[in-house]
């Protein structure tokens, strides 16, 4: 724990918690799922319901809780209306087929089928397909017979009421509040940024390293907040103008929040630190880092300026009209004058200049928030930068940008990814119904069930390899602590349930964290069910683990046979989009810096982002641990570095353009067309090659383009002039984007 004069900083709880799970979806998602399902099992008990329907009643609970993914609750009241229907025919099918073997199985590959093509009609068909499927699954699990299926039907009933009673009045969730708590996230993100960031100025050589991957951490986080922030803003926000001026805000800190860290990495390093480094695991400080900064600034400035900053992203709004906050704002935002800069190595003022501006994002994203604060105690430094704030948002309010964006024409019939997909779950659970027949008459619907989860929200064979490996290690780790919870509880029902909602809360808690872990808890919870339906055995939970492994096995041998998607082929249709996206948001910042239309520069930006994010996902499997080709691994991880790389210096010249109309300080300048244009051909030449390694396209090298266009006169203050800084960012993006030749093989050659 650090102070600010004398003053004790420390993270409240609840930020923290806001930090470590953004918007509280994942707590949010587990209250509501557990308080249905005790809800569902309350409701039931006071009837007196047999064991079986308090078990298909709480599944169904469950089932009708996480399958509503719609964000407006007038949507989420539509899908679960309709989820209750289908789950009453898809319980009353299941019980009434069960016991015609043949004509049920058919009629369950034809259930997987629906619910799978489903996906394409957005979030309601895709949670009416995982209800139809769950609670067909349901009638197998608890051996619905056709006497009890009256009482099964109530169970359901029961059950939908008790969840819409969680959704919209235990647990509310609305788009508004989900970007209020993501906003709060982010807050907080990025005062641990900015504290590891202060770490990594204060460490000593040998804990470089660590420090180093600590902000590499906070600055992913911090990103994927954003991500999550812009995703939420059209439904969280009733005005465009607002959702605009909140979208330029965030940018804003992001961007200044990563470049604070590069000149930290810089004060650290003998030399300029690459923006690479920031973003690719395991590199290490430039030269090996130099000396610690309080070494060099024995009055500990810089650090109680980076823990003022840190303290004033995490004061509460209330304290704003303070004088204190006064004080540490004025303090900070003088840091953006030259006469305000102590006298220190070049490399450290970099890193006032850097505080000053994160200053100005953090009043920025304060003012987008909340409104303007009370400005009595500003000086003229702060009143400077309120000046320019209030300019960008008035811009931002009236300006009418152009939008030549294309929608992406949609692949027809079997190439469509849902009816791909609908085929190959269908083959792999019919090879799953068939192997788990052999292995058990009873309990083959467990591969059935790996199948099917095995093809959730993965797109390439490689994932649904990882996946399907993920499901048998946390299953064969579930069987463990299954035995030991079975034996814990005995006959005791009630405390078995109580661990089973414990089981249930942690399950949905860590599934986006981790499939292992999801698998492992689902797998214990299974064991105490069966203690519940007394028909607990180590054999039975044996049987578990094995049709895991048939049902994983079937999976991925559908994927890899039935229409396949090679991991390769996916990857390189990701990074001709990432490309693509990032020459046009290239394009369109320096036509607009150059003084052509302003256009959706800051939307094309997080379209990247959000491409960027998919080609991440698509290579996790070429990165996993358990991959024996180790060099591909390491070329994929330095890749996406280069990419993210690219991503930030295009997202920088994006935010840049943006400020064009309205900042004072900026203004356009034509010869930056010119040197832009080798940086675009040199991308979509990259792409060409990717999607056609035949393609005689090679990337053009050159003169630099700091070379080719210098700001000003040579008095000019490094930061006194925007186009400095637009030239650096050129320049490292033309740096990055040649970098790109050598792991995806393109040839080079020097330019005319």
């Amino acid at each position: 724990m650090r102070t600010v004069a004398g003053r004790s900083v420390r993270a409240k709880p609840w930020d923290r918690l806001a930090a470590s799970d953004p918007g509280l979806l994942r707590l949010a998602a587990a209250l509501r799922t557990v308080l249905a399902m005790v809800l569902t099992l309350a409701v039931l008990a006071m009837a007196g319901a047999a064991v079986n329907l308090l078990v298909a009643g709480a599944g169904t609970a469950m089932a009708a809780t996480f399958a509503i993914r719609d964000k407006q609750r007038s949507g989420q009241a539509v899908t679960l209306a309709l989820g209750l229907p289908v789950a009453l025919a898809s319980v009353a099918l299941g019980t009434l087929l069960s016991s015609h073997v043949v004509v049920g199985d058919l009629f369950f590959v034809a259930l997987i089928f629906c619910a799978v093509y489903g996906r394409r009609y957005g979030e309601r068909g895709t949670g009416l397909g995982l209800i139809a499927f769950q609670t067909y699954f349901l009638s197998l699990f608890v051996a619905a017979a056709l006497p009890a299926l009256p009482g099964l039907c109530g169970a359901v009933c029961v059950a939908f009421v008790c969840s819409a009673v969680a959704r919209f009045v235990l647990v509310p969730q609305t788009p508004a509040r989900v970007l209020g708590r993501l906003q709060r996230a982010f807050r907080a993100r990025l005062a641990q940024l900015v504290g590891a960031q202060a770490g990594l100025l204060d460490a000593e050589p040998d804990d470089m390293d660590r420090a180093l991957e600590e902000v590499r951490d906070g600055t992913a986080r911090l990103h994927e907040t954003a991500l999550l922030i812009q995703s939420g803003l059209e439904d969280g926000t009733s005005d465009e103008a607002v959702a605009s001026q909140l979208q330029r805000r965030i940018a804003d800190a992001e961007i200044a929040a990563e470049r604070l860290g590069l000149l930290v990495l810089t004060a650290r390093g003998a030399r300029r630190a690459d923006t690479l480094t920031l973003h690719l695991p395991g590199a290490h400080v430039p030269s090996g880092g130099g000396p610690p900064v309080r070494d060099e600034q024995p009055s500990g400035e810089l650090l109680d300026a980076l823990e003022t900053l840190r303290l004033l992203v995490l004061r509460p709004v209330r304290q704003d009209a303070g004088t204190a906050s006064a004080v540490l704002r004025n303090r900070l935002l003088g840091y953006r004058e030259e006469e305000n800069l102590p006298d220190a190595p070049d490399a450290v003022q970099d890193v006032f200049r850097g505080v000053g501006e994160a200053a100005r994002a953090v009043l920025g994203l304060r003012m987008a928030l909340h409104g303007a604060a009370d400005d009595s105690d500003d000086t003229p430094a702060t009143a400077r930068s309120r000046a320019e704030l209030h300019a960008e948002d008035a811009a931002i309010g009236g300006e009418e940008k152009a939008s030549d964006a294309e929608p992406a024409a949609q692949p027809t019939g079997l190439r469509r990814p849902t009816t791909r997909a609908a085929v190959q779950v269908s083959v792999g659970s019919a090879l799953a119904i068939a192997g788990g027949e052999l292995l058990s008459s009873h309990r083959w619907y467990w591969a059935v069930l790996t199948c099917w989860i095995v093809f959730l929200n993965t797109a390439s064979t490689g994932e649904i390899l990882v996946k399907g490996y993920r499901r048998v290690l946390g299953t064969v780790l579930g069987v463990v602590a299954g035995v030991g919870l079975a034996g814990l509880v005995g006959h005791h029902t009630w405390t078995a349930f109580a661990l089973v909602l414990l089981c249930v809360f942690a399950m949905f808690y860590t599934a986006p964290l981790s499939y292992t872990l999801m698998s492992f808890f689902v797998t214990a919870m299974l064991g105490l069910l069966y203690t519940l339906l007394h028909t607990y055995s180590l054999a039975v939970l044996w049987l578990r683990v094995e049709e895991t492994v048939l049902g994983a096995v079937c999976g991925i041998v559908a994927a890899a046979v039935v229409l396949p998607v090679r991991t390769d082929r996916r990857t390189n249709e990701l990074l001709v989009t990432v490309l693509g996206q990032l020459a046009d948001v290239t394009r369109s910042a320096v036509d607009q810096l150059s003084g052509g239309p302003t256009v959706d520069l800051l939307d094309r930006a997080r379209e990247l982002d959000q491409a960027l994010d998919d080609l991440r996902g698509s290579t996790r499997p070429l990165t996993h641990p358990i991959t024996p080709l180790r060099s591909r691994r390491d070329t994929a991880r330095y890749l996406v570095a280069l990419l993210e790389t690219c991503a930030y210096h295009a997202r920088a010249l994006a935010a840049t353009a943006e400020l064009l109309p309205a900042h004072p300080s900026i203004a356009a300048d034509p010869r930056l067309r010119g040197v832009g244009q080798r940086i675009v051909r040199n991308i979509e030449a990259i792409a060409e090659h990717v999607e056609d390694p035949g393609t005689p396209s090679q990337v053009l090298t050159g003169p630099s383009i700091a070379a080719q266009l210098r700001p000003g006169t040579p008095a000019t203050p490094r930061y006194g002039r925007v186009t400095d800084r637009v030239l650096r960012h050129l320049q490292r993006l033309d740096e990055a984007v040649t970098g790109l030749t050598r792991p995806l093989g393109v040839p080079s050659g020097p330019g005319e």
